[in-house]
Order: structure tokens, then sequence, then C-alpha cells
């Protein structure tokens, strides 16, 4: 599928709107005696996942009628598009465990994939009132920030001490594997939390390094990726090699599912 080219700035500005739209949908439902279904892959599904993601779809199909969306939900119902150079990857709440478990870290994910790589992102944690947005600029300098409390604050990784290293974890799906690689890292301390917010911890250089062994999605890493980068950060395929997105037809697994990833920070 053809279409113009999407500004990446002009689509971080959209995103944020969005996700913010999206986050208010989730926190009015929060509040409530919601209900949690069980999708085919055993993965749970709340009346917030598919509203939100309606709303995400909806502003984004106004302003790029063209534009290529992957949704996580679509996608389970079978529904997705062709993807050319330039796509868009929505998880509209991840961490959908932490949700339904009422302990606050579940994001809005919006991130848009250009040449494989995310360029631009947004992660917003509305239970938490954090967001965090980045892009990635062909010519001109980076941009990566928090937004809290109305007020955009630029973050950046930090300088990392090989001595005094801090890993978050998944706090759902910590492994054996995780572990000895933390060991083998020389850790000194682990933050274990839900959902994307390990990418942006690692972008505001309030940790080093976030390992992931296990299978995730590209809906769940994109938009995190993408505000890592833009803080200086990195990630990259267990061997080191690019961590790429848009990935079809895999013999070893399904459309759009990762391998595992490291990301660091300085």
């Amino acid at each position: 599928m053809t279409h113009a080219p999407v500004d990446r700035e002009e689509f971080l500005a959209l995103a944020l709107k969005l996700a913010d739209q999206a986050g208010e949908k989730i926190m009015e439902i929060y509040a409530t005696d919601f209900d949690v279904e069980v999708k085919g892959d055993e993965s749970p599904v709340t009346l917030a996942d598919t509203a939100a993601e309606t709303i995400i779809l909806a502003g984004l199909k106004t302003a790029y009628p063209d534009l290529p969306v992957v949704a996580e939900e679509e996608a389970a119902a079978g529904r997705i598009p062709k993807i050319g150079n330039q796509f868009v990857l929505v998880d509209p709440l991840d961490g959908t465990r932490e949700f339904t478990g009422r302990k606050g870290a579940f994001t809005v994910n919006i991130a848009l994939v250009e040449d494989t790589m995310p360029v631009a992102g947004v992660v917003h944690a509305p239970a938490m009132e954090r967001t965090f947005g980045g892009v990635t600029l062909k010519n001109g300098p980076n941009t990566a920030f928090e937004v809290k409390d109305g007020r955009r604050t630029d973050i950046a990784v930090r300088n990392s001490d090989p001595d005094n290293l801090t890993a978050v974890a998944s706090r759902s799906h910590r492994d054996e594997k995780t572990d000895a690689f933390l060991m083998d890292a020389g850790v000194k301390d682990t933050v274990s939390i839900g959902s994307s917010l390990k990418f942006c911890l690692v972008a505001a250089g309030e940790a080093d390094l976030y390992p992931r062994f296990g299978r995730t999605m590209e809906w769940d890493t994109a938009a995190g990726h993408a505000v890592l980068s833009a803080a200086g950060g990195s990630v990259c395929n267990e061997d080191g090699s690019p961590f790429a997105y848009g990935k079809r037809d895999q013999p070893h697994d399904s459309d759009f599912a990762n391998p595992g990833f490291i990301a660091r920070g300085g």
C-alpha cells in the first residue's frame, strides 16, 4: 500500500493526543467492576483494551487514511493490513494483567515504524500519570521526553557504571534465563515492573538494562523502543544484531512475534 510519507514529529504530536484520550477511557473503565475475557492465546482482554483501540484507530484513520496500522486486538481478530515502508503499531493496553490486578503499571503504546525501525513513539501510563515520548529524526537532533503534571522534560540515558548496574525486568514473565543474564552482567539491583514502562525507565536514566527472553509481540515493544532510541539507548537481538519490525511469514513463529532482546542505556 502506498501513502504520502508521514512526518515523524507530526505523528508524535498526534500520538500523544490519542494516547491521552485512550488513557482517559481506560481509567473510566478501571474505576468500574469490569469483566475479563481470555483470548485464544490465553491472554486476558477487557473492555478497556477494545475501547482504547477504537479511539486510537479512529484518530489515526482521520489523520492518515492510507497509513497501515497493526493493532493488537485487530490482529487478534485476524484483521491485519498489508504493510509498507511506514506503518503503525498499536497496543491499546499493554500490561492487561497489571490492569486487571489493579497494579497501575499498564500503558498505551503507539509507534511509527519506518524502514523496519520504530522512529516515533508514545508510552502513556494513565494510572501512574507518566507519559513518555520520543522521535528519531533523519536531519536534526533526536528528542526524548517525559510529560508529568503537564510539564515536558527532556530525558536521556545515563552513563552506566559497570560496577553498579540497575536492571528492570518483567513482573509477570521473569524466567531463569533472565536471572542468569542479570547475574552474569553483574547487576546490583533489579526493579520489577510491568508493561513497556521498562523501556522508559532505561530511557529516563532510572535503570541501565532491560533483558527480555520470553515471547513478545511487536506492538508490545515498538513504542518503548522508539523512546529509548531517541534517548540514546538501544535494543538488540540476543546476538547483538538490530531488533527489527515488520516480521512476516516467520517459519518459527507467527507474524509480528519478537525474539528475545536486550535493551540498554548508555
